[in-house]
């Protein structure tokens, strides 16, 4: 039976979280569907432009995505401290971006007097979208049904379009955020939509490689920041140059027309986080296969596992290729 999403869910452990949501049946998301003969790429553009709008709505970051035929991918960063730093105001315009609210939260929005009797149903509400803007439920809700709707509008037809709820994983260190972003940015190679990384249409790797021949990063993605911690409170603590090199050359060595080695200067990243290359091509090509549920060292996924109090450590075994 699957866990509840609030069982899964610790901000206390991680911020990072890996999710998944696959269509149902034979139903395309993009791509050509072979038993129609019915092309349906261009819906690859409204899952991108809606992943990129939702950013500048929640505080929630998008480290990764990949949009692929019957399924796509995101890896989420929640980023507690910025909802918790939003004014009461903040709260109510940004939900007023996505939803239409009520009387009373466009009464706040406008800076209208509010009557005594009216202030704890708002602070109420507040607090309800306040906890919804970085939910990471909320979040996928808002991506999937608009994208639902558009494509049975399309498709003429109603019901289901997406499998149940969506998967979703927490990733609990550094080495498996790496990973995981890896895995996901290496998707369309994996399946021969593209040949390279920066040939990846609808994908975060696409647009990181892009921004990075302007000398820029991408804004509605959460930043590599080096190791300058200090001066930008919130990104990816590796080298963006780091990592394009590391994903570009483990393209090239699981395409079969290139084997090959990792080059040494992509290795930075694989000697911080002390794994060895092998190691490194099975996490970033089987990852989807290796971890079910939370992902992290054998030392990290315990300490998740214990204070969420679950019984047992799913796929501890695959913990060993972190090393």
């Amino acid at each position: 039976m699957p866990r509840p999403r609030r069982s899964q869910i610790s901000l206390e452990d991680t911020p990072y979280y890996h999710c998944c949501s696959r269509v149902v049946r034979r139903a395309f998301l993009c791509g050509d569907d072979k038993y129609t003969g019915n092309n349906y790429d261009h819906r690859r553009g409204w899952i991108e432009s809606l992943i990129l709008e939702l950013t500048d709505v929640f505080a929630i970051d998008v480290a990764a995505y990949a949009v692929m035929s019957n399924h796509l991918h995101v890896v989420l960063h929640i980023d507690i401290e910025m909802v918790n730093h939003w004014s009461d105001r903040d709260v109510v315009i940004q939900w007023h971006k996505l939803f239409k609210g009520d009387v009373l939260t466009h009464k706040f929005a406008k800076g209208q007097l509010i009557e005594s009797h009216e202030v704890v149903r708002l602070k109420h509400t507040i607090a309800i979208y306040r906890s919804r803007l970085c939910d990471i439920s909320w979040f996928m809700r808002c991506l999937n049904e608009p994208i639902a709707r558009q494509a049975n509008q399309e498709d003429n037809c109603s019901g289901r379009f997406w499998e149940g709820r969506f998967k979703s994983q927490a990733l609990l260190d550094e080495a498996a955020v790496l990973a995981c972003m890896a895995y996901v940015d290496l998707n369309p190679i994996r399946a021969n939509m593209a040949a390279t990384p920066e040939q990846s249409d609808y994908t975060s790797i696409q647009q990181r490689t892009k921004a990075a021949l302007k000398g820029e990063q991408p804004k509605a993605l959460l930043p590599f920041i080096g190791n300058e911690r200090a001066n930008q409170p919130k990104g990816i603590a590796f080298s963006l140059k780091d990592y394009l090199e590391l994903v570009d050359d483990t393209g090239r060595v699981i395409r079969d027309d290139k084997r090959g080695a990792i080059k040494a200067s992509s290795s930075k990243i694989l000697n911080r986080l002390n794994i060895n290359q092998v190691n490194w091509l099975k996490l970033a090509t089987e990852f989807g296969q290796l971890f079910h549920g939370p992902v992290g060292s054998l030392q990290e996924l315990t300490k998740y596992c214990e204070h969420l109090q679950k019984r047992r450590r799913h796929f501890a075994t695959s913990c060993r290729y972190f090393h």
